[in-house]
């Protein structure tokens, strides 16, 4: 392959790897200008001394132009290894006492995470998130395809490939939601960046209570908005093959196409919630009591029955709760039928 691309010319390399441009102006080399050259003749071009000022050689200019290829192609397809299954390995509660099991999760899967306030279904999350290594309040152990992560794997923050959504989400950047979309996209590497940054904005209009255009500012979504902005981007551009969600009933979305979409794109999905609904859609819901896993609950075909009869519950109440946030005058004959 290598011998193929150097006899390329620099607008055939362009047109194969856009992001290649990228390389070029690391070296202050304008690939336009010298779009009929080929690469193999790119390195003498501008001379020795001239990339001797940049620090360089023509031949490490050569020789950096394939590692970039090949980073560029590992970023591309996520960080690399496959997350088939995370295991969390049993610790203590509030009281010291053991945990009884361990909890195998599987991709494609959703867990519930279920229990009182403060029980501690968010610091099972922060194990998970930080692939705790009997280093928490709660002395568990997170494997990775049933292996220990090292440190690099634990720390680095490239290729991460958890992903977690908190009840609060808040953008800094001062970018419109389509220039957020496409950063997002080119950093990625992804090819038809302009079709992933559709399907993305109308996934997330189809998430969110309330549409949004490709030209608001990501710093004037509602917290409905920009949660089902990251949901989207989420499932469908992150390389992230496990994802972590934080009482998505309070951020005004629809919570179980939501789901169906972080599912359906292969994710390990683990969401705390109090939301009955929310929790009879799970494959199956962690019980967590005074700061320790209590039960592994799988969801019974019994339970799977009422879904429908929830679906239409959940239905009238958000639109009762649509009217009311319009300032709609509300008739509740229709909704107490």
């Amino acid at each position: 392959m290598r011998t193929d691309l150097l006899h390329m010319t620099i607008n055939e390399l362009r047109e194969m790897m856009p992001w290649i441009e990228d390389y070029f102006s690391a070296f202050a080399i304008d690939p336009v200008q010298f779009g009929n050259s080929k690469l193999e003749e790119l390195g003498s071009i501008p001379g020795e001394d001239y990339f001797i000022e940049m620090g360089s050689s023509s031949l490490a200019f050569i020789d950096g132009f394939f590692l970039f290829i090949e980073q560029a192609r590992a970023l591309q397809q996520g960080s690399g290894s496959t997350v088939e299954s995370l295991t969390v390995l049993p610790g203590h509660n509030k009281n010291g006492e053991k945990e009884a099991f361990s909890v195998n999760l599987k991709k494609g899967e959703v867990t519930a995470i279920v229990g009182p306030t403060g029980s501690g279904k968010s610091r099972l999350l922060a194990d998970i998130e930080s692939l705790a290594q009997e280093d928490t309040p709660t002395g568990r152990k997170i494997l990775v395809n049933g292996q220990a992560p090292d440190d690099e794997e634990r720390f680095s923050t490239e290729g991460r490939f958890i992903a977690q959504l908190s009840q609060n989400m808040n953008f800094v950047m001062d970018l419109s939601v389509e220039e957020f979309l496409t950063m997002h996209a080119e950093s990625r590497m992804v090819d038809e960046v302009s079709r992933i940054v559709q399907k993305i904005y109308d996934t997330a209009n189809i998430l969110a209570g309330e549409p949004f255009s490709r030209e608001t500012p990501v710093t004037e979504l509602s917290g409905g908005q920009s949660r089902a902005l990251m949901i989207a981007d989420t499932a469908l551009l992150s390389p992230a093959s496990v994802v972590l969600i934080d009482e998505i009933e309070n951020a005004g979305v629809d919570k179980v196409r939501s789901l169906e979409l972080l599912v359906s794109n292969n994710k390990i999905v683990l969401i705390s919630t109090h939301d009955p609904l929310l929790a009879l859609s799970a494959d199956q819901r962690l019980v967590i009591q005074n700061g320790g896993i209590s039960k592994l609950i799988k969801t019974t075909p019994d339970e799977k029955k009422y879904l429908k009869s929830l679906e239409k519950i959940d239905s009238k109440l958000t639109l009762l709760r649509n009217q009311l946030r319009m300032g709609e005058e509300i008739d509740l004959s229709d909704f107490l039928v």
